[in-house]
């Protein structure tokens, strides 16, 4: 009986063995039930001018200060540490939409995972942390061609919580091969500062956004969405231990690449993005567009510097910073102010 019970599995298995291998075998757009278990190893590239920023806009001790308050600020953005990632698989025809999904917990800078997916060419999209940054959503991701990442577009906008990283390649998943993949991801964001003498303002009665950024990532392509009308970008107070000084931060998607073209102005002056500085001067509210005429790119840290006067107007002696100033500003009319 058990001689009979055995030929009778073996014989069984064989017949599933042929099968499978002539299912494996078939020319056929559906290769659902062939797959292999590959490797695909991830790494975090953190390509950024941040130390070289700080070194050379920070010189003197006050400033040596405020560095090591925005490097704790910014432990979180420009760091090549990955919390959790974010795989998704696509038919590069676009024709069948994401295949497949996973996300884990890296939390290294490097990290391999072993996977099984059927045979084909894929497209491959993958994000690094995502999800402890509130203010920045996935959507369309149903289809490579469409994820996006977007801004969470509040008034005023939230700065960004992490430092986020993409990439994007074709594999060619073969059958019956060991094969390993490696993947680098970059940054796609980055951050502005803007360092202020107070002379004598409270910081209460100050208050900073900047704008000129993108509201959107298209992971597929690289690129990135702009609006018409930028939204204004909140920036946050980095707590420095020097009362003498005053420190702002935003985190975002960059600037254009090119002058920002809701920018333009009669001057000819070439915009790219705004630092607007509001400061309660008695009675009134003064605004200082502080113009910066130089591309934020993804990876950077940009450091401006200047002071208050004695009326609430923000000066610079960066020439590559154009300011604009109205003294009795109010609300504005279309935005609040906090102060």
């Amino acid at each position: 009986m058990n001689r009979w019970f055995d030929i009778r599995n073996k014989k069984l298995i064989a017949v599933l063995a042929t099968v499978l291998l002539s299912a494996c075998s078939a020319i056929d757009d559906d290769l659902s039930d062939c797959g292999v278990d590959y490797e695909l190893q991830y790494e975090l590239q953190l390509v950024t001018n941040m130390e070289l920023e700080l070194e050379t806009q920070l010189t003197t001790q006050v400033e040596t200060s405020v560095a090591a308050a925005l490097r704790e600020h910014l432990k979180d953005i420009f760091s090549d540490f990955a919390h959790d990632i974010d795989l998704s698989f696509y038919d590069v025809d676009e024709k069948l939409g994401r295949l497949s999904h996973e996300q884990h917990v890296m939390n290294d800078n490097e990290k391999s995972y072993t996977l099984y997916l059927p045979m084909r060419e894929y497209r491959h999209l993958a994000l690094a942390n995502l999800q402890q940054n509130s203010w920045v959503t996935l959507t369309g991701e149903e289809h490579s061609n469409t994820m996006m990442l977007q801004q969470v577009l509040n008034e005023p906008v939230q700065s960004h919580q992490t430092g986020i990283f993409a990439a994007r390649t074709n594999m060619d998943v073969l059958e019956n091969q060991s094969q390993t993949f490696h993947v680098n991801l970059y940054m796609v964001n980055c951050a502005a500062v803007l360092l202020l003498e107070s002379r004598g303002h409270d910081a209460k009665d100050v208050s900073v956004v900047s704008t000129g950024f993108a509201t959107g990532y298209n992971v597929d392509e690289n690129t990135y969405t702009f609006s018409d009308n930028p939204p204004l970008v909140h920036a946050d107070r980095v707590d420095v231990d020097e009362p003498s000084v005053l420190c702002y931060c935003t985190v975002t998607f960059p600037s254009f690449e090119t002058p920002n073209p809701s920018f333009a102005s009669s001057s000819g002056e070439e915009v790219y993005w705004q630092f607007r500085v509001y400061v309660k001067n008695g009675d009134n509210i003064v605004e200082t567009v502080m113009n910066i005429k130089e591309p934020l790119k993804a990876g950077e840290l940009r450091i401006i510097k200047g002071y208050i006067d004695s009326d609430g107007v923000v000066r610079t002696e960066d020439p590559k910073v154009g300011v604009s100033v109205t003294l009795d500003w109010g609300d504005g009319g279309d935005h609040q102010i906090d102060l």
